[in-house]
């Protein structure tokens, strides 16, 4: 009876492993339209640290141990060899009831098929079986008009006309709806994915809302969504949260995602930051990016959980994975970080968005041959930001014009599109090797990069590692940082070079100051895992989180910003909102500078709490406006109590770590007035002159504060003394000397007589009546000055 049970075991875990499998390849062929593809096993990161960890169907292994594979494969030996020496123990007897319960659950493991209706109901269906001469291996809906699926019981349907029905008529309904479905929404996503037309961009949400409709989950994703932000659909959270509810009992990840973030910012239902956590742990658990992202921030900066630096790590690196894996040789699109706030303040400046006669005079430009315009704007249109869309097609046009007039920056880059491929400029290694070489030739680093890149993969050439480093130097000390960076990567790897970890930390730390965001991937894995560093928790989850914030999801702040300039401030907030939870500082800011606003989408009463907390985040990250206003908001009692100490803790923060000017104003007005500190007129000046020197701006405020405390501290200083005092206490004659009433009088005499004197002077110069001056006649003024008729 043991030996069965033993051998019982062994087969529920190799049916369980089969499960585990199926599930992960389930979770694995799930569609991510916001998440880039999945890494394959081989590129997952190895964790230098101890043990090895399972997050989220990720396998990280540390260096050194042994590979799972070959682990696994001599647990089923032993485990085999444990079977045998059971099956040699068991009589003849037992071994038959054995080998039965063994086929006898592998029937269960792989139902048959069974034929309804038909000729043949009941029985198993055949596979393959013959119909018009063609073999079929799983159920056809040929040769019938109401596309039901049917088998043959079978091998040959024309000889024996044996057949049934796959499915029951319910489920035959259920199915067609289902295709139906499907159709719809592939023509509505055709018609999304081909067109830039806001109209027709309309029309194609007509359809996925029609899909949504009969049930499609993929449909219903996207107009929950689209309801959720007001993308082409009119904004609505309610029927948002109902559809994001209905994806949940499903079990989609970004239904789960989507229901957490209305939990976390209260709208459509009462917030609640624990069904938030729950709801994002389910979709993290789903494979869902953006809540591993918003769990790793939580795990950060301690946001409804205890604060742990090795949890945001885990959920950090496992979206950076995914994020660098996306990360092509053109560097995809760039996406502008826009502070409504700083924007505000100074119009146009801020944001770095190029107004569009700028564009049109840089287009006019390039049309009249201007090399540098054309090489400028094939950048803007190859990455796109700054106002203008990506566009390849146009890029490649600037690149060539700019080419054929001899410019290596455009040699270069037209090798680095061809090199890439797009539904524009065919893949072609040759063709980018040419344009690599013309522009390498000239010295120009960006081409050096390019054919460094050739050699190192052999794309065009044999591989030759000696000639890769020789050209990532070049362009490494003209400050390229793709250069810097394959050149890291080399010594990292020590491919064509020793192994050496402090020339591979250096070249990345160059390409990090010059933003690549695979600079950043690598020197996070460099102070996660303790290669060529100090382990630093802390230090490898900022560059993780770094890398994360560069994903596609990060376009929605350009969505977010243009919703905002459109007027549609609601739309607006609740896409800060979201990406406020990603942990994104400009959104806390720019979400927390429209609640600021009352904005409408939340209770008038609700505004500045809501807003107090992602000023309190946005703080929290280093930004000094956000850290001025919530000494503000203490200082008036916007959604919190007046609290003076706590403003005064906020500016002093600003003022000591960010070195705000309008901190230090602020607090040499809180020391002139004592409020939550005690008054001193004397660092009140401090503080005020400091302000004057932190910024040019604050001089003229500073020079009226400092004349109002002059004014203010003469008149404490008269009020404390005692003028009799003072008086008792001068000596007349030791001042002036023995004689100082004479000269006292003396003055007094000289001042009554000056003014004798100007009193008969003005006597003399009084005029004569009007009847005894001679008449004198009267001038026109001249035209100019004419009154107004």
């Amino acid at each position: 009876m043991g030996r069965l049970r033993l051998l019982l075991l062994l087969l529920g875990a190799a049916a369980l492993g089969a499960a585990a499998l199926a599930a992960a390849d389930e979770e694995g062929n799930q569609d991510e339209s916001l998440e880039p593809k999945t890494l394959a096993a081989e590129d997952q990161v190895k964790d230098h640290s101890t043990g090895t960890r399972v997050v989220a169907g990720q396998i990280f292994l540390e260096s050194g141990k042994s590979d799972p594979q070959s682990e696994d494969e001599e647990n089923f030996h032993s485990q085999e060899e444990e079977k045998e020496n059971s099956l040699e123990e068991l009589n003849s007897l037992e071994m038959s009831n054995l080998l039965n319960k063994e086929l006898e659950e592998a029937e269960i493991q792989s139902p048959v098929l069974t034929a309804i209706g038909g000729t043949a109901d009941g029985e198993p269906c055949h596979f393959p079986f013959l119909f018009m001469e063609k073999e079929y291996a799983e159920c056809t809906a040929d040769g019938r008009e109401d596309g039901r699926l049917w088998c043959a019981t079978t091998y040959d349907y024309k000889k024996d006309q044996k057949w049934g029905f796959c499915e029951t008529e319910e489920q035959s309904n259920k199915r067609r709806q289902m295709q139906e479905a499907e159709d719809v929404y592939q023509t509505g996503m055709k018609i999304l994915n081909e067109s830039s037309k806001k109209a027709q961009k309309k029309e194609a949400y007509q359809y996925l809302l029609k899909a949504a409709d009969m049930n499609h989950t993929k449909a219903m994703e996207k107009v929950s969504y689209a309801l959720l932000f007001g993308d082409y659909l009119k904004q609505n959270i309610q029927s948002s949260k109902e559809l994001f509810e209905k994806l949940t009992e499903e079990g989609s990840p970004k239904g789960q995602m989507a229901l957490g973030f209305l939990y976390a910012s209260g709208l459509g239902v009462n917030s609640s930051q624990a069904k938030a956590l729950v709801y994002y742990t389910f979709g993290a658990l789903g494979g869902n990016l953006i809540a591993h992202m918003i769990l790793g921030y939580r795990y950060w900066a301690g946001i409804g959980v205890l604060q742990s630096c090795e949890s945001a790590l885990t959920h950090y690196r496992l979206v950076a994975n995914h994020v660098a894996s996306d990360i092509s040789l053109t560097g995809g699109t760039v996406v502008q970080r826009i502070r409504l706030a700083d924007e505000v303040e100074n119009p146009g400046m801020a944001s770095g968005m190029l107004e569009e006669d700028l564009i049109q005079y840089y287009q006019f430009l390039a049309e009249k041959g201007d090399v540098q315009a054309q090489v400028g704007l094939g950048q803007l249109h190859l990455h796109g930001g700054r106002g203008v869309e990506q566009n390849h097609q146009r890029a490649f046009e600037y690149f060539n014009q700019a080419a054929n007039a001899g410019n290596s920056h455009a040699m270069a880059f037209l090798g680095k599109m061809y090199s890439e491929g797009s539904d524009v400029v065919p893949q072609s290694n040759e063709t980018a090797l040419q344009y690599f070489k013309k522009a390498a030739d000239m010295g120009n680093p960006v081409g050096q990069s390019g054919l460094g890149m050739a050699y190192l993969y052999g794309r065009g050439v044999p591989v030759n590692y000696e000639l890769a480093l020789k050209y990532f130097q070049k362009a490494a000390e003209q400050g390229w940082v793709d250069g810097q960076l394959q050149l890291g990567s080399m010594y990292y790897n020590g491919i064509g070079v020793k192994r050496d970890y402090k020339q591979a930390l250096k070249y990345f730390n160059l390409a990090s100051q010059g933003g690549h965001i695979l600079a950043f991937y690598n020197l996070a894995q460099m102070h996660a895992t303790g290669t060529g560093v100090m382990r630093s928790c802390h230090t490898a989850v900022e560059l993780f989180k770094n890398v994360c914030e560069r994903g596609r999801w990060s376009e929605r702040l350009m969505t977010a910003y243009n919703s905002y300039k459109d007027g549609d401030s609601n739309s607006a907030v609740v896409q800060y909102l979201l990406l406020a939870e990603q942990g994104y500082e400009v959104a806390q800011s720019n979400a927390a500078f429209i609640l600021d606003q009352k904005a409408s989408i939340v209770g008038e009463n609700e505004t500045y709490p809501r807003a107090l907390l992602h000023w309190n985040r946005a703080a929290s990250q280093g930004y000094t406006v956000a850290r001025i206003k919530l000494g503000d908001y203490h200082f008036y009692g916007f959604g919190t109590d007046v609290d003076y100490e706590t403003a005064f803790i906020h500016y002093r923060l600003a003022s000591e770590q960010q070195h705000s000017a309008q901190a230090m104003f602020n607090l040499g007005y809180m020391h002139e007035k004592g409020l939550g500190i005690k008054q001193d007129i004397h660092l009140a000046k401090r503080f005020y002159d400091m302000a004057a020197e932190a910024s040019p701006d604050a001089q003229v405020p500073v020079f009226l504060a400092l004349c109002k405390l002059g004014v203010i501290y003469s008149v404490q200083y008269v009020r404390e003394i005692n003028i009799r005092e003072v008086f008792s206490h001068i000596d007349m004659d030791q001042l002036l000397g023995p004689e100082w009433d004479l000269y006292l009088m003396t003055i007094i005499t000289l001042l009554l007589g000056t003014i004798i004197a100007y009193r008969q002077r003005q006597h003399q110069a009084i005029p004569r009546p009007a009847g005894l001056r001679p008449a004198v006649p009267q001038q026109e003024p001249p035209p100019e000055h004419q009154p107004p008729q």
